[in-house]
């Protein structure tokens, strides 16, 4: 018999078990460091049909961590080059590659545009956008799991998964937690690090001047939170704890 690609899967999730994953709709909403390592994990994991939303092309920058950041893909879409990523692990999924950004007022009709999803996983940085949509998640009852902060974190062992309400030592969370309550959304799942922020390198003052605001990051901080959350979705999906 010939060897497929979902041969070592089959053995731990069953033959049901690949059958369920194949028929899941699966939304990953910003590809970055944590969102193109989730898609990819989703994509080998066996889920059929996925939708990739990014406004971003790659950027030298973003190769220290990004799955699909490579010197070959510098200047194109971000969600074109998961598509093709995801397809060049499973020619058989349902791909869909959105290029534009999460517009916080027209979000519920671009999430409603992607048709009907088992599940969400937000990992995108802007606060207003993760409000919107954990907002419309929470509305239509699809379950999300929403990454914090990976940036200036060292240590993957201080990850873990939790209710927006119980992090703690994240920035980003800190302010999800306001946020979340005074818009009524309540029990956000998140995966956050609860190690405090390391102290970042001084840049010069053109750097600062160029690139603005900037944020540290190790290579496999953010691409094994992607993991992370999609261990956590394809658990999910399969029912398991």
């Amino acid at each position: 018999m010939a060897e497929k690609a979902t041969d070592r899967l089959r053995l731990v999730v069953g033959d049901e078990g690949l059958a369920r994953l194949a028929a899941a709709r699966v939304a990953v909403i910003g590809l970055g460091g944590v969102g193109s390592s989730c898609a990819e994990a989703l994509a080998r994991g066996g889920v059929g049909h996925l939708a990739l939303l990014d406004r971003d092309v790659v950027a030298p920058s973003n190769i220290n961590r990004q799955a699909l950041a490579f010197t070959s893909t510098i200047g194109r879409p971000k969600a074109e080059v998961m598509r093709a990523m995801a397809l060049d692990i499973n020619p058989t999924a349902d791909v869909t590659a959105v290029t534009a950004f999460l517009d916080k007022d027209a979000l519920p009709q671009q999430m409603d545009e992607l048709g009907p999803l088992d599940y969400v996983v937000d990992a995108i940085d802007t606060v207003a956008q993760k409000l919107r949509l954990a907002a419309w998640c929470q509305e239509r009852g699809v379950p999300e799991l929403s990454a914090m902060g990976g940036a200036n974190k060292l240590d993957p062992c201080r990850l873990r998964f939790a209710r927006i309400e119980d992090t703690v030592n994240c920035p980003l969370a800190r302010i999800m937690r306001k946020e979340c309550r005074r818009r009524g959304i309540h029990g956000l799942r998140v995966l956050f690090s609860d190690e405090k922020p390391v102290r970042m390198e001084r840049i010069s003052d053109e750097q600062w001047m160029s690139e603005g605001s900037l944020l540290g990051t190790m290579s496999y901080l953010p691409p094994i939170m992607g993991q992370m959350l999609a261990s956590r979705v394809i658990r999910d999906l399969l029912g398991w704890a």
